[in-house]
């Protein structure tokens, strides 16, 4: 694993793993923020003395740690202690669901928050309380990043991983997951959320499963929000 650079101030790295015996990868998002303070955004894991650790630690100083949903954050609390100097952030309910964190992780509010300003916005996108998943706005490099909302599996992937992918509707083509859809609870709620969400001029998307998109960025996620 290491950071590969999007922008000047946007890296990502990928982390293959198993979820529920499901060969996955997942991905972090790292923003320098001005000061040279960095957020990192869906931490996976970064082992004591790895390149991956020293490559986050020569970015800056890892001011803020977030989960951004409340299925993201089996790496947080690793993340946490190589960084303990950290705000640690996470969505409404996940405190109740990681009991262990509870004592340092700070709910994530709804809407911006001025220490991230101009330079980083997000939401949290209504109408899905199963996830309370945050959406995310780099204005510098024009990226939308997201976790689980919108997903591409694309690529050589084992068969468990393309079966499930094909049956979710996410292997062809950027798509809010068949998964996600039938965790919806309000709709309408969903369906402001996207319209908002369009309302930011971005022209990349990274998302954690599995692609970064650069071509036609904006009117694929058009496409998949469709179906709220």
């Amino acid at each position: 694993m290491q950071l590969e650079p999007l922008d000047t101030h946007l890296w990502h790295a990928t982390h293959a793993f198993k979820a529920n015996s499901l060969p996955i990868t997942t991905r972090m998002t790292v923003v320098r923020l001005p000061g040279r303070k960095l957020l990192i955004h869906s931490p996976i894991p970064m082992p004591p003395g790895s390149a991956l650790l020293r490559q986050v630690q020569d970015l800056g100083s890892v001011a803020f740690i977030v989960a951004p949903n409340k299925m993201h954050h089996l790496f947080l609390a690793p993340c946490a202690q190589a960084f303990p100097g950290a705000v640690v952030y996470g969505p409404q309910g996940l405190a109740q669901k990681r009991r262990d964190l509870a004592a340092t992780l700070r709910a994530l509010p709804a809407g911006d928050l001025p220490e991230w300003l101009p330079e980083l916005e997000h939401f949290a996108f209504e109408g899905i309380p199963a996830g309370n998943e945050s959406v995310w706005f780099h204005r510098p490099s024009a990226t939308l990043i997201v976790t689980d909302l919108l997903q591409w599996m694309a690529g050589d992937l084992p068969w468990p991983t393309r079966a499930y992918a094909t049956l979710t509707g996410v292997r062809g083509k950027l798509a809010v997951p068949l998964t996600v859809r039938a965790l919806v609870r309000d709709r309408a709620a969903a369906a402001r959320s996207a319209e908002r969400l369009l309302r930011w001029p971005f022209t990349r998307v990274v998302v954690a499963h599995n692609c970064v998109i650069d071509t036609d960025a904006h009117a694929q996620v058009a496409r998949a929000l469709a179906v709220f």
